[in-house]
């Protein structure tokens, strides 16, 4: 089946949404969601999912573009959290998204405020990570191992590091994703060639076993999908629709830094936040230029926002932290934008952290819950691992389906790139550059840059093929042009005439 979404296949699957049953009704499209989605489908069951907004709206768009290891469960204790993470991220790298997939080093400079026995543990940590690396199967071509370098040899990599002090740094690497709501996306459109119904802008009013009260936020018209089972793949907002799903939620804020902040960065950083035993800030260069820079982990209180917004108070943490092992300190006019995500975390209630402890503390495993209505629940975890948790919600919902294939199912674009693919778009689209290409070929005008070096022929092919439906959906989720608002703005005209030619 074809895997283009786009606004007529809305039109016409939704019609069919309202009349059919479904062997499964997915409720959520980030990652889990969609994989859910993904997992069911290639499974030969029917499948339809929706999601009250579009594609990768809520947390998944917001991590940290990290397909780890594990490394930090590691330090805590959570050896399975660890292990599945290991294998998780094996499988992106080699099987089912190595085109968006990719190893990248990481530097932790040995600055005065690590000392010699904490620099010994840490690398002992690596090593420890890097033996789950052989045990999962990946091998040291698409994963290197760690290393000591020399205080020239950091430098070199990382030039905006104080040198003052610097006895050397440690070298790691791990997993990181090109963008994390193109991996939704791949995900939704690969489900969708195995028949799954991807249905944005259709809010789930109410769940039940059976089906769900469905409104298509575009009309306003409330219609009913009956279903033979149901996954709520909500995240942080799943207690909304199901009452017994106790979370709770914590945010991670991240700062978007402007090219050039910090040099020419050829690897990622990570500096211990003080006071903290595994726990480190995170620095991550990107292709268009940008630098993101995180984390932090606080307890969100009150109503879960539809987008969360990133406060000055964790602006400022992080400007702090991360200026620890610089040889200038950033200052808030490097920020050219900021974004915070919700984690979706179990709150247990036999936890010692549950009775007040702090949300950084809490277990990142994925839970997989069934309420007296029969909805099955998935929460927890993390992205590396979405596959996973979609997997066992899956087998939880529908224990007489077949086996799971997912974990070597390449994804849409994860097929051979055709030599002379031009290298950001085989990063980005994988075996479909050269489809985004010919839209070029066809009309030269869509060759024109938009921003970051994105054309307006890839706005064009989100319409087209990957459910872009508003100038948001272009900006924000297709692209990321939209995480320093001046970028945004200037492109905004650009979004709303690709919607306009498609």
């Amino acid at each position: 089946m074809n895997s283009s979404l786009n606004a007529a296949r809305r039109r016409w699957e939704l019609a069919e949404a309202g009349t059919d049953v479904v062997d499964v009704l997915v409720v959520g499209l980030g990652a889990t969601g969609a994989g859910a989605a993904l997992d069911a489908a290639s499974r030969g069951l029917s499948v339809a999912a929706v999601d009250a907004h579009d594609l990768a709206f809520g947390s998944s768009r917001w991590s940290s573009k990290l397909i780890h290891g594990g490394l930090r469960y590691l330090a805590s204790g959570q050896v399975g959290v660890a292990w599945e993470s290991a294998v998780e991220r094996d499988a992106l790298l080699r099987f089912t998204a190595p085109h968006l997939v990719t190893a990248h080093p990481y530097v932790l400079p040995l600055t005065p405020d690590v000392p010699r026995g904490q620099a010994a543990a840490l690398m002992t940590g690596y090593r420890l990570g890097d033996a789950l690396r052989a045990a999962a199967g990946t091998p040291r071509r698409l994963l290197p191992g760690p290393s000591r370098l020399s205080a020239g040899r950091a430098l070199a990599l990382a030039p905006s590091l104080r040198a003052d002090g610097l006895r050397g740094a440690l070298l790691s690497w791990d997993g990181r994703v090109v963008d994390d709501a193109r991996l939704v996306v791949a995900l939704a459109r690969t489900a969708a060639a195995h028949g799954a119904r991807i249905l944005t802008r259709c809010r789930a009013l109410a769940l039940a076993g059976d089906g769900a009260r469905v409104r298509d936020e575009l009309t306003g018209d409330e219609f009913d999908i009956r279903a033979r089972t149901v996954i709520n793949a909500t995240g942080v907002w799943a207690g909304e629709l199901t009452p017994s799903v106790v979370l709770r939620p914590s945010r991670g804020t991240h700062l978007v830094l402007r090219p050039g902040a910090l040099g020419a960065l050829r690897a990622g950083l990570h500096v211990p936040i003080p006071g903290e035993r595994a726990r480190f800030a995170l620095v991550l260069p990107q292709a268009d230029g940008r630098v993101y820079a995180g984390l932090t982990d606080e307890p969100l209180d009150g109503p879960v926002p539809d987008v969360p917004e990133a406060p000055e108070s964790d602006v400022a943490f992080l400007l702090e932290v991360i200026g620890t092992a610089l040889d200038r300190p950033l200052s808030r006019a490097d920020v050219a934008g900021a974004f915070a995500g919700l984690r979706p975390l179990v709150d247990a209630a036999d936890a010692p952290e549950a009775a007040g402890g702090r949300t950084a503390d809490l277990s990142r495993r994925h839970a997989v819950l069934r309420s007296p209505d029969g909805v099955v629940t998935v929460v927890g975890g993390k992205l590396t691992t979405y596959r996973r948790m979609a997997e066992d919600a899956v087998d939880a919902a529908c224990p007489d389906a077949r086996a799971s294939r997912t974990a070597r199912l390449p994804l849409v674009g994860a097929g051979p790139v055709r030599p002379g693919a031009p290298g950001r778009l085989a990063r980005r689209y994988g075996s479909e550059s050269w489809a985004v290409r010919d839209l070029i070929r066809a009309d030269p005008a869509l060759a024109e840059p938009v921003a970051l070096g994105i054309t307006r022929a890839e706005l064009v092919w989100a319409v087209r093929h990957e459910g872009a439906l508003d100038a948001g959906d272009l900006l924000d989720r297709r692209t990321r042009i939209g995480l320093v608002p001046e970028d945004r703005a200037a492109a905004l005209p650009a979004a709303e005439a690709a919607l306009a030619y498609a």
